[in-house]
C-alpha cells in the first residue's frame, strides 16, 4: 500500500510494513530538528511527564530534555494532581518548550474556567501553553467529580467557541445547547447574571487548542475547529482507513485562519540493537495497548477497540477483548499483533526508528510526543537526544 500524505495528497515512498521503498527518494530532512515530507508541516518533538515518581527530580532534570531537543512537555490530568500546577511550576523552570494539558476534562472546569486557566498559564510563560482537552469517560467525570456525562461532542464544540471569545477580550455572551451565558431564568439562573469579559488582555487571542479524540465525530470535530487532533493506539500505516473520511469532512468546513491541523501522538519511545532490550520495551507496549483495546469498556462499547477494528484487525481485537474480560490478561496482551505493537511505537535500531518517523509524518503527524523508556535518566536523555538528531 503507498500511503498518501493526510493533507496535500502527495504520494510518498513508504509503503504498509512501515519500511522505506527501494528505490524511491527517503524523505527529505532539515537542519533545524524537524523532519520534513514535501510542503508537510515539519514534526516538533515533545515527551509527556509520567503520573507516577517523583515530579520535582523529573522537572530538576528537564534541561537536559530541553538541551538535547525536547521542544514539548505534556502533563496528564485524569483523577491525580491537576495538570496546571505542575505546568506553571514547568514555566519558571523551563525557556522554550510548549507546555501542553494532556488532557484536561471538559466536564471538570467551566468552559470560561478552562480559557482562564489557558490564559494564565501562557501568560506567566510567555505564550507557550497548549490547551489540550478531551471527553474522559462517565468512570471519572460522574465518580470523581459527580457531574452527568453527556454530549461530549455537542460541550467540545462550545468550549472551543467560548474560550476563544473570552482570549478575545469579548463580553461573554453565549446561547449554545449546553451552555448560556450569561444564566439566564430560563435556564435556571437568578436573572442577576452580567456579560462580562476577562480582565486582563491575553498574550495571545487564539491560545492553540488540541482535542483529544479517536472516534469519527470528534475527529470531524477536531479537524473543523480545533488546532491540533490528539489521537490513541496510533497507526501511521492505516491513517486513511480509521480517519481519513472525518479528516476531510471536518477539513472542509474548517476556517483558513486556523491554520493546517497539526496531528499529536504518543509513541513509547527505545533506541537500540540488543534484541532482549526491545523485546522488553515491546512487551510493555503490548501489555499497555491489550488494557486498553480489551479492558476500557464493555463488549460493544469499547471505542479503542473498535479503533483497532478500523485498522483492519477485526478478530485480533475480538480476541483480545475477549480474553481480558476473561481475567486472562498475559493471554490478552500475548494477542495484540506485533505488527500494530512495533507501527505505533519507537523501538528498535536508529535505522528503524528512522523509518518509522518518516511514516509518521507521512501520515500528517505535526507533534510527536516520545516517550523514552529507558532505565535511567542518562539513558533516557539519550534516546530523546538520538530521536532530535534523526530529526535534525
Amino acid at each position: 500500500m503507498l500511503l498518501t500524505s493526510a493533507s496535500d495528497g502527495v504520494h510518498l515512498g513508504v509503503r504498509g510494513g512501515g519500511a522505506h521503498v527501494p528505490n524511491e527518494p527517503c524523505p527529505p530532512v532539515g537542519r533545524d530538528g524537524h523532519v520534513r515530507i514535501g510542503p508537510m508541516t515539519p514534526i516538533t518533538l515533545g515527551m509527556p511527564i509520567n503520573y507516577a515518581g517523583d515530579f520535582r527530580e523529573t522537572i530538576a532534570n528537564l534541561a537536559d530534555f530541553e538541551g538535547v531537543g525536547v521542544r514539548r512537555i505534556a502533563v496528564p490530568e485524569a483523577y491525580s494532581f491537576d495538570a496546571v500546577s505542575q505546568l506553571g511550576f514547568i514555566a519558571a523552570k523551563t525557556e522554550k518548550m510548549e507546555l501542553q494539558t494532556a488532557i484536561l476534562p471538559m466536564y471538570s472546569r467551566t468552559p470560561s474556567n478552562l480559557a482562564m486557566t489557558a490564559a494564565g498559564l501562557d501568560y506567566i510563560s510567555g505564550g507557550r501553553a497548549i490547551l489540550g482537552l478531551g471527553a474522559s469517560g462517565p468512570q471519572v467525570i460522574e465518580g470523581f467529580h459527580g457531574v452527568k456525562y453527556d454530549f461530549p461532542l455537542g460541550r467540545a464544540r462550545e468550549h472551543a467557541q467560548i474560550c476563544r471569545q473570552v482570549w478575545r477580550r469579548e463580553k461573554v455572551e453565549f446561547a449554545g445547547k449546553h451552555y448560556t451565558l450569561p444564566l439566564d431564568v430560563e435556564h435556571g439562573g437568578s436573572g442577576l447574571g452580567k456579560a462580562l469579559k476577562i480582565i486582563n488582555h491575553p498574550v495571545r487571542e487564539r491560545i492553540p487548542m488540541l482535542l483529544a479524540a479517536i472516534g469519527p465525530k470528534n475527529v470531524e470535530l477536531a479537524a473543523e475547529l480545533y488546532e491540533e487532533l490528539q489521537p490513541f493506539l496510533f497507526h501511521p500505516e492505516h491513517v486513511d482507513a480509521a480517519f481519513g473520511e472525518p479528516l476531510a469532512k471536518g477539513k472542509a468546513l474548517r476556517d483558513p485562519s486556523l491554520g493546517d491541523l497539526r496531528i499529536v501522538v504518543q509513541a513509547a519511545a527505545l533506541i537500540t540493537e540488543d534484541d532482549d532490550l526491545i523485546g522488553n520495551a515491546l512487551a510493555g507496549v503490548r501489555h499497555h495497548a491489550a488494557l486498553y483495546i480489551g479492558g476500557m469498556g464493555a463488549r460493544g462499547k469499547n471505542f479503542y477497540n473498535s479503533l483497532v477494528q478500523r485498522y483492519g484487525y477485526v478478530d485480533e481485537a475480538k480476541l483480545i477483548q475477549d480474553l481480558y474480560l476473561d481475567g486472562k490478561k498475559e493471554q490478552a496482551a500475548e494477542a495484540v499483533p506485533d505488527e500494530l505493537v512495533r507501527a505505533m511505537s519507537l523501538i528498535g535500531p536508529k535505522s528503524y526508528i528512522a523509518e518509522r518517523i518518516a511514516a509518521f509524518a507521512a501520515a500528517g503527524v505535526g507533534v510527536m510526543l516520545a516517550s523514552p523508556v529507558a532505565g535511567t535518566h542518562a539513558d533516557r536523555v539519550a534516546t530523546m537526544g538520538a530521536l532530535a538528531e534523526i530529526m535534525a
